[in-house]
């Protein structure tokens, strides 16, 4: 049996072609819109990283403007140091530097130091007894006139005195030496110097260091309370050697 389409081929033509051109419009509108939903999605990127570059740059400046007061703060504090450092050596009676050259010039040939320990300690002043009411002291104190009683040059209520409360130094000294005629010259030499007293003898005993013997000893001494020290004893001091004692 035989079938007739009485279809014209045109119209088939065309009806495939507009469906065609169809699709054609449909993937034309989808890549449109993938393109547009892309470049949204990268300017919503360009948005953030340029807002994240703002916050950094604010964060740099503020790092920066730290930075500059933890300089500013530096300076202040070394500034700070080396006037209380100045402070304090003026504050000293003796300075640290001139005990640390006195301990080391008077060394004995072949004796080093290893170890050194300084203490203060401020002294208790015992205040002076008052006596209690009741006694005859007390009697004769009190039938005094106020008149007679009374110093001839009143000191002014306002003014404050200041005291230096008085300070034992002592020293606590640690090192080695060839034999025990070395130690005792050592301690000589302390002994005699214008700055120590009391300078003891605490341990002395026998250490190898690289197969030598040696000597170890430990010294205890204090520094003379109320020294005062001339420019002229500080140069001798410091120039010292081992051939004599200051």
């Amino acid at each position: 049996m035989v079938k007739i389409d009485f279809v014209p081929n045109d119209y088939i033509q065309q009806r495939d072609s507009g469906r065609a051109n169809f699709l054609y419009l449909v993937l034309f509108g989808a890549l449109m819109g993938a393109i547009g939903v892309t470049f949204s999605i990268i300017k919503m990127q360009q948005k953030a990283v340029e807002s994240e570059l703002v916050s950094l740059n604010q964060q740099m400046s503020q790092a920066q403007e730290q930075i500059a007061r933890l300089e500013q703060l530096k300076t202040k504090s070394k500034s700070m140091m080396k006037t209380m450092v100045m402070t304090a050596e003026l504050l000293e009676p003796i300075p640290r530097s001139i005990v640390l050259a006195n301990l080391t010039n008077n060394l004995p040939a072949g004796v080093s130091l290893l170890e050194l320990k300084l203490e203060e300690k401020e002294l208790t002043v015992p205040k002076p007894a008052v006596p209690k009411p009741g006694g005859n002291a007390y009697q004769q104190k009190t039938a005094t006139p106020p008149a007679a009683a009374k110093p001839a040059v009143a000191a002014a209520p306002d003014t404050p005195l200041i005291e230096r409360k008085p300070v034992e130094t002592t020293i606590e000294i640690k090192g080695i030496a060839p034999s025990d005629l070395e130690v005792a010259a050592y301690i000589a030499r302390l002994g005699g110097s214008i700055l120590m007293e009391s300078v003891n003898l605490i341990e002395s005993k026998e250490t190898v260091i690289e197969e030598v013997l040696f000597r170890e000893f430990r010294l205890k001494a204090r520094l003379k309370p109320n020294v005062q020290l001339s420019k002229v004893d500080v140069e001798k001091i410091r120039k010292a050697g081992g051939d004599g004692t200051l």
